[in-house]
């Protein structure tokens, strides 16, 4: 994983938590600031995609390790 500036753990939590609490981070950091988001639930693979497309934010990785899906969202 490359260098993030805020990490937000959303393990546990099913639609639509991991996105809200995600956003909720998101507008309170700075443009450019990258957010690491751990979260398990499979369907959040679709919904950062659409989230990322949605919002203008980078979806700058995307990865499943160890049952855990990681994702670094670049602020736009």
């Amino acid at each position: 994983m490359a260098d993030f500036d805020q990490e937000l753990d959303a393990s546990g939590l099913n639609c639509p938590l991991p996105i809200l609490r995600a956003k909720k981070t998101l507008n309170a950091m700075a443009s450019s600031q990258v957010l690491h988001v751990i979260a398990t639930d499979p369907g959040s693979v679709k919904d950062f995609d659409a989230f990322a497309k949605q919002t203008g934010n980078e979806l700058v990785e995307s990865k499943e390790e160890g049952g855990k899906f990681h994702f670094l969202i670049k602020k736009s």
